[in-house]
């Protein structure tokens, strides 16, 4: 038995007190405390723009004291009904300089049917604007302005495939017209697809506040770069709740080399399709997650079969970069130029292979011969066309042959009977469809009753009509 006395320098540490914490954890100098993203808004804010617009529009006169004999004797004929009268709309957004020649790229539906832009940087210049470039489907505009020789501040690009989850952004544009807003936020989603936004989307979300009016503005990183161009906002009030949406860096910096100078960007196509990998294909094929496109077209003799490219292979990414679904690949492959090869990662079976695909402009052939239906008959005021993977590839359709509705007239029998844009139409009665050819010569020689069979978005469906 050891002694009492012995204990004590045991008992006595048992009892001490807990050290304090270090004296370094509490700030002792003025730059620990000042934490501040003030000197990267300075650097960054006077390259974003607000941007204003005015589009003159037509209205008509609907109120039918206008057409009262007793108007007509004070006012003449000016208020009658059926005549138009000009109305002058005006909007906001934002911009950014990305050239210092005076380059912006803004959101396509910020400056859309405009006929005045103009634009005003945060040092109060003001300048006219013109349009030079418009991609409806990608949402990017690029606009031009005469600096009259001036240098203008710009905002250099960043690769947005660095981006992480949890990375601290800036929002810089012009909320509700209330002048030029810094809003701060985190990176809350990279690769955002099915978000509903155009028929083009992938998307950087983040909980920065972006309101209406910071379309076409910057999404900066901390160091400065742009990495996004906010487009959208989730919200069922208009304002912001935190789930905001901005075009990556890297489509942006595309369309920019494309059409910087007055040319036309062209997606690269390798001609194949497929679908998501679901959680059930992930399961019957032996992979760890649901990722990646399941090849299940692909286009006769074209880049992705001369490649080597199987039905069934899984493309899990392009040039090492990731691809969760198919609007993944459409973007990996659209920020790459044509003429270019890229290297497809894909999983065949139990083994990931690497296959070099030359990427090319889609072929445009056969013409789409688009015909507008007409007469007393179902498809009446459907714009069809002949598929090629050019008309395709505007349509957002993954089917590269046969004949598609391209538009359909709003009011007409078309439109009332529940046809849609996009629809591919393969069998009226027992006739199978290859052209549109083929769909007036049916159309001229068939009555009532009608069963006309369409897919739409990979699903059949017949319209039985009589």
């Amino acid at each position: 038995m050891k002694p009492i006395l012995a204990l004590l320098p045991a008992l006595l540490l048992a009892f001490a007190p807990l050290p304090a914490p270090a004296q370094e954890t509490v700030p002792t100098q003025k730059t620990q405390i000042d934490l501040t993203f003030a000197p990267l808004v300075k650097a960054a804010a006077p390259a974003v723009v607000n941007i204003y617009t005015r589009t003159v529009v037509k209205a008509r006169q609907t109120s039918p004291f206008f057409d009262d004999p007793f108007f007509s004797q004070f006012f003449g004929d000016q208020f009658k009904s059926g005549q138009p009268k000009e109305r002058v709309q005006g909007s906001l957004g934002s911009g950014v300089i990305v050239r210092t020649d005076g380059l912006i790229v803004t959101n396509n539906h910020v400056i859309d049917g405009a006929d005045q832009i103009r634009v005003v940087l945060n040092d109060k210049r003001e300048f006219e604007a013109k349009v030079i470039a418009a991609e409806e489907r990608l949402d990017l505009a690029l606009l031009k302005v005469d600096t009259q020789g001036e240098v203008l501040p710009v905002l250099t690009l960043r690769d947005s495939d660095d981006l992480e989850v949890g990375d601290l952004v800036l929002a810089i544009g012009n909320p509700f017209g209330v002048g030029q807003t810094v809003t701060s936020g985190i990176v809350s989603g990279v690769a955002r697809t099915n978000t509903g936004i155009g028929d083009f989307g992938y998307f950087i979300q983040t909980d920065a506040a972006i309101n209406p009016g910071n379309s076409g503005g910057a999404l900066i990183g901390t160091d400065g770069k742009l990495i996004g161009v906010p487009t959208a906002i989730f919200s069922k009030s208009g304002g912001s709740v935190g789930i905001g949406f901005a075009i990556p860096a890297n489509m942006v910096a595309a369309v920019i080399k494309a059409e910087g100078n007055g040319g036309k960007l062209v997606r690269p196509w390798i001609g194949a399709a497929g679908e998501a990998v679901t959680a059930d294909i992930a399961k019957s094929l032996g992979l760890p997650r649901p990722v990646g496109v399941v090849v299940q077209q692909l286009y006769a003799d074209g880049p992705a079969e001369q490649a080597g490219l199987k039905p069934g292979d899984i493309i899990l990414g392009v040039n090492g970069r990731d691809v969760e679904d198919p609007e993944g690949l459409r973007f990996r492959l659209a920020t790459l130029p044509v003429g270019e090869k890229a290297i497809l990662n894909v999983q065949r079976k139990d083994e990931t292979i690497d296959l070099s695909v030359s990427l090319i402009a889609p072929p445009d052939t056969p013409a789409p011969h688009e015909t507008l239906l007409s007469g007393r008959q179902p498809l009446a005021g459907a714009l069809v066309v002949d598929l090629s993977p050019a008309t395709g590839d505007e349509l957002n359709i993954s089917t590269w042959n046969g004949v598609a509705i391209a538009k359909i007239k709003r009011g007409s029998i078309a439109d009332r009977v529940g046809f849609e844009g996009g629809d591919i139409i393969a069998k009226i009665n027992d006739s199978m469809v290859e052209s549109v050819a083929d769909l007036v010569s049916i159309m001229e020689t068939t009555t009532a009753p009608w069963a006309i069979t369409i897919n739409r978005g990979g699903k059949t469906k017949t319209f039985d009509l009589d």
